[in-house]
């Protein structure tokens, strides 16, 4: 089951900054931000987009009584290597609480997303309102990244496509639950092929996955739009409830 709603209204950032990965990262809008305000005496990008973590910020949702779709660590990457796995722990405990919320958890480091997640006590992760996300932009370094997701207990799952790079054949999705789909956006965005995305959308379909077209992206997204065959793609899980099949050790 899915239904039309956003695919998120708020980001919390518990850290920021980040290093490149692969080439979705190329063009990282985060960094770009982060160091246009590198240097400026207490802003919050003063270091510029070196990963630290973020203890002002654990309890930002908790102050948040309207409950919210929520991206978390749009400014960095909540796994990377740098940061402290007590940290991110701390970062689950807070999601834990605040309940009702949901929380949408986005990596490019899945590999240390599974080590840590796998290490928690179950309740702080396998829960319906926290969600698993990696991001693939290709078939070398992205793809790969979702066979991992697989073994990551979680209640619901998704894979964010953007930006898409490539057409990425065929794909395997059992076990994953929400499909997001974007082209790159800013300068030097690279474009995305319309068939590109319609093989992802009919695979979605096929193996009834929820679908969800954030746009064609490119310098100036707002003139290329959210419309794919005509109508807006809108799809998200229903949280109603953990999965069965989640991967937890025994």
């Amino acid at each position: 089951m899915t239904e039309t709603i956003e695919w998120n209204d708020a980001t919390w950032n518990p850290v920021r900054g980040c290093t490149k990965v692969s080439p979705g990262c190329d063009h990282c809008y985060a960094e770009r931000i982060a160091l246009r305000r590198r240097g400026i005496p207490g802003d919050p990008y003063e270091l510029g987009f070196v990963p630290r973590e973020v203890p002002d910020n654990l309890d930002q949702p908790l102050r948040w009584k309207r409950p919210r779709r929520v991206l978390v660590a749009s400014m960095g990457d909540l796994f990377h290597e740098d940061l402290d796995a007590g940290f991110v722990r701390q970062v689950f405990e807070t999601m834990l609480v605040a309940q009702w919320h949901v929380f949408q958890v986005l990596t490019r480091r899945p590999e240390r997303m599974r080590a840590l997640v796998r290490g928690l006590p179950r309740e702080l992760a396998d829960q319906p309102h926290i969600w698993m996300g990696v991001s693939v932009e290709d078939r070398a370094h992205g793809v790969p990244r979702i066979d991992a997701l697989r073994d990551v207990p979680a209640a619901v799952r998704f894979v964010c496509f953007e930006p898409l790079l490539e057409d990425l054949g065929e794909l395997e999705l059992s076990g994953i639950h929400s499909v997001v789909v974007g082209g790159e956006s800013g300068q030097g965005a690279r474009p995305m092929r319309a068939e590109w995305v319609h093989a992802i959308r009919q695979q979605c379909e096929a193996q009834g996955v929820a679908f969800f077209f954030k746009g064609w992206g490119g310098p100036r997204r707002e003139l290329t739009g959210r419309l794919l065959d005509g109508r807006m793609w809108e799809e998200l899980p229903l949280a109603a409830g953990a999965v069965e099949d989640s991967p937890w050790p025994a």
